[in-house]
């Protein structure tokens, strides 16, 4: 959507996403976008019989793209990736309209690596993921563009985001996030790590809206009224509201996070240190590997956030406790971190659509 934002007053962008798919209500809410929707299945891991159910829903999918593009008639396509990509692709493939894939990860998926061997140019967030795909910088079908994010990242004022949630601006700021659905194990460990770290910052802490906000309040509850206070409970922050995730970036110090495509610049936008802790079923680690090996930030195991004995004792409210504390590290990573921002993202996937799309009507 940040690269339809850019492209708004050059081109018309259609919004094409899976039936069903969370998608829908991201872009119904946070844009005027219109949206497509394709039927899509993963095939791998499905086993025998859903794998063929997965086959036919592809084939389905192809004829479904194909009619979509014959009524659409992009002059370019531009996927991030995801199954709903792959009948897309393969429809404008039959049709020789020109693709663009982009892989915000590190580590591609099966339809990223697919989809890059059929599209006319394959862009990457950073160019440590290009060897994966089989390609280096200065293939004339690879391009590094870092990640899209919203502009307001670049230019969000700190003093006006810490009013918004009514902190003011000699507090130490946690943030805790894990996405719109939330990361329950991250959840959990902060809950029981609030009487060690709320003494010694104010904690942002967006839950998620899988209902762990009830019991995450009746945690909080049972804090000395001095310590509660310092305890901001969110379920979900809106784009476009006062109290925003943007603002939450901004007002912060350090952050504890999962470590998706969108944490490699989010946090490099507003120079934000932070504790790392990469869902462990996809290739989040190597997310988190890439701001660690730059010094932008730390990261700790899902499964050994509390460690064996006292939760406060654990390694991760121990390396919480040292960004916490020590100003100086957490200065030199926020300048690590800001060094790796790629304000200019939207801009160059934008212009490099415009340029396959103006290749393909001449």
């Amino acid at each position: 959507m940040a690269v339809a934002h850019v492209l708004a007053e050059q081109a018309q962008v259609v919004y094409v996403g899976s039936v069903g798919g969370m998608e829908e209500r991201i872009v119904v809410r946070e844009s005027q976008l219109p949206f497509r929707a394709l039927p899509a299945a993963a095939v791998r891991g499905r086993g025998p019989l859903g794998a063929v159910r997965a086959l036919f829903t592809l084939a389905r999918g192809v004829i479904v793209a194909g009619q979509l593009l014959d009524q659409e008639r992009p002059a370019a396509i531009l996927g991030t990736g995801g199954y709903v990509c792959v009948p897309l692709f393969v429809a404008a493939k039959l049709r020789r309209i020109p693709t663009m894939i982009y892989l915000p990860d590190v580590v591609p998926g099966l339809a990223v690596r697919l989809l890059s061997r059929i599209a006319d140019l394959t862009a990457v967030n950073v160019s440590d993921a290009l060897p994966r795909l089989g390609l280096h910088e200065g293939d004339r079908r690879a391009l590094v563009t870092g990640y899209p994010v919203r502009s307001e990242l670049f230019t969000a004022n700190r003093e006006m985001a810490r009013a918004a949630f009514g902190i003011r601006s000699d507090q130490t700021v946690l943030l805790v996030y894990g996405g719109s659905r939330g990361a329950r194990s991250i959840n959990r460990a902060i809950a029981a790590l609030l009487p060690t770290l709320l003494p010694l910052c104010t904690i942002i802490h967006v839950c998620g809206r899988e209902g762990d906000q009830e019991w995450l309040a009746e945690t909080a509850a049972r804090l000395e009224p001095a310590l509660r206070e310092r305890y901001l409970l969110f379920p979900y922050l809106e784009s476009g509201q006062t109290r925003s995730m943007t603002a939450a970036l901004a007002a912060a110090d350090v952050a504890v996070c999962r470590s998706g495509a969108s944490t490699l610049a989010e946090l490099p936008a507003v120079g934000l240190p932070a504790v790392l802790v990469p869902y462990p079923y996809v290739h989040q680690d190597e997310n988190a590997d890439y701001l660690v090996q730059r010094g932008a930030a730390l990261k700790v195991a899902d499964d050994a956030m509390l460690g064996d004995g006292a939760p406060e004792a654990g390694p991760l409210a121990q390396a919480v406790r040292q960004l916490l504390i020590d100003h100086e590290m957490r200065r030199q990573m926020a300048v690590r971190s800001r060094a790796l921002a790629r304000p200019e993202a939207a801009q160059t996937l934008a212009a490099a659509l415009m340029e396959l799309a103006t290749r393909s009507s001449t």
